[in-house]
């Protein structure tokens, strides 16, 4: 059985449940929700498994957060022996639009310190990133502000939507390959 690891990045703690920051943690509890599975608390980060047409998929919401996010990803990948490419890093982009999907094999971490840390602690910037559009519209030095920051009511009247191409995207990565999913969902 093929099995993958799905990091959904986000932040622990109530105040960071609906912000921008915490997509990757959103879609995966959108997937979870979905399917009827239940998180776990166990080392570095809540885990649930959910199997699909054959694959075993592992769903992981790194605990220590966001900028911390290689050491978790690092530990489940060994612990359950899952080869780097069968890796998706689901996080949030602010050169995308909002809502806009983009799947990419490789690449630089952006300015995103989940992704750079990640690509510290496994030495490469060969990994699968999933990147949820945020958007970037927020004034001069209002970044951190914005990032961390809840959906507004229009972002939030669109979001179910987005959430269910999301997971199809983490299906399709798992089933048809990574070329494939690039291709069917790439700016959609």
């Amino acid at each position: 059985m093929k099995k993958f690891l799905i990091a959904g990045l986000g932040n622990i703690g109530d105040k960071y449940t609906n912000t921008r920051h915490n997509i990757g943690f959103k879609i995966l509890d959108a997937l979870a929700e979905k399917e009827a599975l239940k998180f776990e608390t166990q080392k570095l980060g809540d885990l649930t498994t959910y199997k699909f047409k054959g694959r075993t998929f592992i769903l992981l919401k790194p605990s220590t957060y966001m900028n911390l996010s290689g050491k978790a990803v690092k530990y489940w990948l060994t612990k359950e022996k899952i080869p780097l490419e069968n890796l998706l890093v689901v996080t949030d982009d602010l050169n995308l639009p909002f809502g806009s999907l983009r799947l990419k094999t490789k690449g630089s971490d952006g300015g995103h310190n989940g992704l750079k840390d990640i690509q510290n602690v496994l030495q490469t910037t060969k990994y699968n990133r999933f990147r949820f559009g945020i958007s970037d519209t927020f004034s001069k030095g209002r970044q951190v502000d914005y990032v961390l920051g809840e959906w507004t009511d229009d972002e939030n009247e669109k979001i179910t939507e987005r959430l269910d191409k999301s997971i199809e995207l983490i299906k399709s990565f798992g089933t048809a390959g990574i070329s494939n999913t690039m291709n069917t969902f790439n700016g959609k």
